[in-house]
């Protein structure tokens, strides 16, 4: 029997086959999004590397930067989320003030400014960590793939300037890259988006699994409560200029302001100049233990741990302006008349629990930095005789 064709013009069969085709379309995107990441030692390919950016390839550039700096420090990023749920009455100079007592990176210190982008990591942790990974392993490609996920949402018509931002096409040794700068020196609006609304469903790696907002009135992008940095860092904020963290786009690299970080009384371990601006280098030892994904970023920053925790000569004293003698331990002045702590394993004093052991040694005597030099050894007090009973006093052993 021939077939009859519909008043559009169009067979059955065709019809058919065209909803048959729309019907494995949407399943691949689908699949797509529920496909495992690759293999964490694999060298990602420019398409992967887009769907693992995408995420926060559209975030102002100081911040974009500080994001995969801190993702190198994947632990960090979740005792810092964990840090900011028991701590939630602080704002302003008491929080980051209260930051820079943990012995985290400079980058986690400073991201505790941003909670929801700090939520955001510590959500889907899994992501974090491959996004740190490959910035470590392939950190110019990366960069790169910023660049290209930022040129297509700008030729679809789905990223401009607006008052929250501006987005300005710049060039820097001869290579052409789009910058993202807030628009007010003093408010940063972190920006929020479903990347499948910029760039549809992810084909090679899939989004993290993070809240997105509904998408109403034809909007593909919208912004958080702007965020006056000036409010956290008192006087003398100069602007984005002067942020941490930014972009060298024409290295595609990024560039650390080794100024701000110590002006604002962050972590300043191994950073050998102060005063100046140097292109970022990877700490292992703020990796915690987080093993690296690839066999020679394992030995290259094993040997590197071991030069970081080699012996340290003793902090020089110097005198506070009332007279006492004072010495500088991490982020903080330390009388040096005070008394020596007797017990420095995470298992003395306290409860042989997993909970307590994780607190104290994340926030306990850690958050104080480098250790001193290990004093002498004391003489070994004479031994009493066992007591029945509780102690004098009604005080704890072991105290």
């Amino acid at each position: 029997m021939p077939l009859r064709e519909s008043p559009t013009g169009v067979t059955r069969v065709t019809a058919l086959l065209i909803f048959f085709l729309l019907l494995a379309f949407g399943n691949a995107s689908i699949l797509a999004q529920q496909q495992p990441p690759p293999p964490p030692d694999q060298t990602l390919t420019a398409d992967q590397l887009n769907d693992l950016v995408a995420p926060i390839a559209l975030y102002p550039d100081p911040l974009l930067s500080q994001v995969v700096v801190a993702a190198t420090y994947p632990l960090e990023v979740v005792q810092a989320f964990q840090w900011l749920q028991k701590n939630p009455g602080r704002t302003g100079p008491a929080l980051t003030q209260a930051a820079q007592e943990q012995n985290w990176d400079a980058s986690i210190q400073a991201l505790v400014v941003f909670p929801d982008v700090l939520r955001r990591l510590n959500d889907d942790i899994t992501w974090t960590t491959n996004l740190g990974n490959a910035f470590l392993a392939q950190q110019q490609d990366v960069m790169d793939a910023v660049q290209r996920m930022r040129q297509s949402a700008q030729e679809a018509g789905k990223l401009a300037s607006t008052p929250q931002q501006q987005v300005v096409t710049q060039n820097e040794g001869g290579r052409p890259y789009i910058e993202i700068v807030p628009a007010d020196p003093e408010v940063i609006y972190v920006p929020v988006y479903d990347p499948v609304w910029i760039w549809g469903p992810p084909v090679w790696y899939p989004y993290p699994h993070w809240w997105w907002p509904p998408r109403t009135g034809g909007l593909y992008f919208g912004f958080g409560g702007g965020i006056n940095i000036g409010l956290f860092f008192g006087g003398g904020w100069h602007g984005w200029d002067g942020w941490g963290w930014h972009p060298g786009w024409g290295n595609r690299t990024v560039i650390v302001n080794n100024t701000f970080i110590h002006r604002y009384n962050f972590n300043t371990t191994n950073i050998i100049n102060v005063r100046n601006s140097t292109v970022w280098a990877h700490d292992p030892v703020h990796r915690e233990g987080v093993p690296y994904a690839k066999q020679d970023l394992r030995e290259q920053y094993r040997a590197n741990v071991r030069q970081n925790v080699a012996p340290r000569p003793a902090v020089e004293p110097y005198r506070a302006p009332g007279g006492q003698q004072m010495e500088r331990m991490g982020s903080r002045d330390v009388p040096r008349n005070a008394p020596p702590v007797q017990n420095r394993s995470v298992w003395g004093g306290m409860e042989n629990n997993g909970s307590a052991v994780r607190e104290h040694a994340d926030h306990g005597y850690s958050s104080l930095g480098p250790a001193r030099s290990a004093p002498a050894p004391r003489a070994e007090a004479p031994r009493q005789p066992a007591r029945q009973g509780p102690p004098p006093g009604g005080g704890r052993r072991g105290r």
